[in-house]
């Protein structure tokens, strides 16, 4: 920093030292001290002790330098208000900063700190913290003593726990826990009355927070954790919620009481375990994005999905009224129903076109399910999560009629004949079995557009799959494949998703990089030297650019 920006307050300007006669403009004795200092995006290494030469400083503003440290005449500017030293490459800050007792606003993101003074609790005045992305493993107590805080952010660090005394922060609206390593919540924080945003995505949470008096939280993010249970204690108290973010967990049911939320606009449940939800969901006023990919929900079909929030809701209502004429979601047992039959869902067939019996643990498939369809059109069948061996034969019934086939999670050892004659088949899902190979007569399916192929235990990359030109995607993980044919591959004009993670690649053909259709390719965990993890890393078009330019020329 040039000098006489330090002493700009002190100096007599040059100009002064010519011009005897000063008109009203330039009277620069009556000129007030510098109160803004602006050095962002420079390339400084140290700021000057002489910074105590400028005390009337109210904002001092230096992100996006390279300081390594901070100088303790800082502790004089006893006027700033704010302080932005973020993007820098600060170890510690010195301790002298906490003497700035009007301090409001200190920014700190983006350094390399490892830990915070004990006394930060001294910036009582302080509104706005950010010490995201850092390298904290905790928090000092004495934050409890920032009560005027309105804004926390702790993101992306290394924190295990959150002090208990946080909860005495009676002011704070927004805090921001992202992408820690939190197991839990104290269960104090359930008492920050002004609390109207928290971000925990990205952490070890096995449950949400039980938050009772925080009745102004407006948004609540969760996603990519560990939640299995979503409790109705967690709920029932959220009354102003308008966001809850739950994507990526484990959740496998939602509780009725979600109705409670009521200005509820915005619901994430993205992939979690969740197989049936409350039909009254489609009972709140508000709700405007409503989000259920990758869940093995039984009574929604895929397409529904599809068609957006509205239609989904509008689906969810129609449910609501069948099940006040039908209470238990079964057909009535009529003179013309046989008594075994009464536990089969006919609704399912008949309107969701879902033929279903799954998380049964059966070694086979009754034969009352496929005497229930009767002519019925089934578009789904659903038999995973069960013990059978083979592929029920009697699935050759609804060729005309099924495309969409889940049999993952059984100990199935082979494709029957009987499959490859299911010529609308669009989807299907064998993951988790015991298969080694597949039948050259699955050729015949045409239309298939996704095989989920995880966690059997193939040798070699299937070679019929070489041959369904209308396949988009194959997701090949976990099985122990050592080797792909990528002049095969390119033939394969519309395949988007290739998953081979943890395999057996020794390794990848640098051909593999004319696939020009391949917008995922997913090859981590697998033997091969090269390309590097740094590679893989960049993304599949950086990959695929990466292959064709190892090709031999």
């Amino acid at each position: 920093v040039p000098q006489h920006v330090w002493r700009i307050n002190v100096d007599t300007p040059e100009e002064a030292h010519q011009n005897l006669s000063f008109g009203a403009a330039d009277r620069w004795w009556e000129q007030t001290d510098l109160t803004k200092l602006i050095l962002a995006s420079n390339k400084l290494q140290c700021l000057s002790e002489e910074i105590k030469l400028l005390p009337a400083l109210t904002v001092l503003d230096v992100h996006d330098n390279q300081l390594t440290s901070l100088p303790s005449a800082l502790g004089q500017l006893e006027n700033l208000q704010k302080l932005d030293v973020s993007h820098n490459k600060l170890k510690s800050i010195p301790e002298e900063l906490l003497q700035l007792s009007h301090l409001k606003s200190l920014l700190l993101h983006h350094n390399e700190l490892g830990r915070l003074p004990d006394g930060f609790g001294q910036l009582v005045n302080l509104e706005e913290l950010d010490v995201s992305n850092n390298h904290l493993t905790d928090i000092p107590t004495s934050f409890a003593l920032l009560i005027n805080l309105v804004r926390l952010n702790l993101a992306c660090n290394q924190l295990k726990d959150l002090p208990a005394d946080i909860s005495a922060m009676r002011s704070l609206r927004q805090l921001d826990c992202t992408k820690n390593y939190l197991e839990t919540v104290p269960s104090k924080l359930a008492t920050m009355a002004s609390l109207e945003q928290l971000y925990l995505r990205k952490n070890k949470l096995r449950s949400l927070p039980e938050l009772p008096s925080c009745k102004l939280l407006k948004e609540l993010h969760a996603g990519e954790n560990q939640i299995e249970i979503l409790n109705a204690e967690n709920l029932k108290h959220l009354n102003s919620l308008s966001v809850l973010e739950l994507r990526d967990n484990k959740i496998k049911s939602v509780p009725d009481e979600i109705t409670l939320l009521q200005k509820l606009e915005r619901l994430d449940l993205t992939n979690n375990d969740i197989s049936r939800l409350p039909y009254t969901l489609g009972n709140l006023p508000q709700l405007k994005f409503l989000a259920l990919e990758g869940n093995p929900l039984r009574t929604i079909r895929r397409d529904l999905l599809q068609k957006g929030t509205q239609e989904l809701l509008k689906y969810l209502r129609s449910k609501i009224q069948d099940d006040a004429t039908n209470p238990g979601g079964e057909p009535p047992v009529t003179a013309m129903t046989l008594p075994s039959e009464s536990r089969i869902n006919m609704h399912a067939i008949a309107t969701l076109k879902l033929l279903e019996y799954s998380e049964k643990q059966a070694a086979v498939v009754p034969e009352e399910m496929f005497d229930a369809v009767r002519g019925h059109p089934v578009a789904t069948i659903n038999f995973s999560k069960n013990q059978l061996r083979e592929i029920p034969p009697r699935v050759v019934e609804l060729k005309d009629s099924v495309c969409d086939i889940n049999l993952g999670f059984n100990k199935i050892s082979s494709v029957s004949l009987e499959l490859c004659l299911l010529q609308k088949l669009t989807h299907l899902d064998l993951r988790n079995n015991f298969l080694t190979s597949l039948p050259e007569e699955m050729e015949a399916l045409t239309g298939l557009q996704v095989i989920n192929l995880s966690f059997n235990r193939f040798k070699e990359f299937p070679g019929v799959l070489y041959r369904i030109p209308a396949l988009e995607t194959i997701l090949l993980a976990n099985n122990q494949v050592g080797s792909i044919d990528p002049l095969q591959l390119k033939g394969m004009g519309r395949l988007g998703t290739l998953d081979l993670q943890n395999n057996d690649l020794l390794q990848v053909p640098p051909e593999l990089g004319n696939c020009e259709s391949l917008r995922t390719l997913l090859l981590e965990g697998n033997p091969f030297r090269t390309p590097r993890a740094a590679v893989l890393a960049r993304g599949t078009a950086a990959l695929l650019e990466y292959l064709r330019s190892r090709i031999p020329a």
